[in-house]
């Protein structure tokens, strides 16, 4: 597709790949578009960095992706994108396993 076409993922994991992040999100019901991907290229970025850690931290990731996309909206503009979280629903698209406490169940009224 057009749009993983342009953008590299240094950061994913070695099993994972842009296909099989498009199958979990179909099944999901998300079409992924650039804006998706950024976020899917951001999740893997901070779990490359932070993955040696025992625990990643859920309010240290809340925090980095908030203020990445702080000019977008930050985390509410994530929960447009990911409407089952933007951890949870990210990392399961990223080919990430979430940390514990990732389910997201509410952002509140996003749209």
């Amino acid at each position: 597709m057009a749009e993983t076409r342009e953008y590299a993922f240094p950061n994913a994991p070695n099993d994972w790949s842009p296909d099989q992040g498009r199958e979990v999100a179909r099944a999901e019901g998300l079409d992924l578009t650039g804006d998706h991907w950024e976020a899917v290229r951001a999740l893997q970025e901070y779990f490359a960095r932070h993955g040696e850690q025992p625990v990643i931290n859920m309010r240290e990731l809340h925090d980095a992706l908030d203020e990445k996309f702080h000019i977008k909206g930050g985390m509410r503009y994530l929960y447009q994108l990911f409407p089952k979280g933007p951890v949870a629903q990210g990392c399961r698209i990223s080919g990430l396993k979430a940390p514990a406490g990732a389910v997201d169940r509410s952002f509140g009224s996003v749209v």
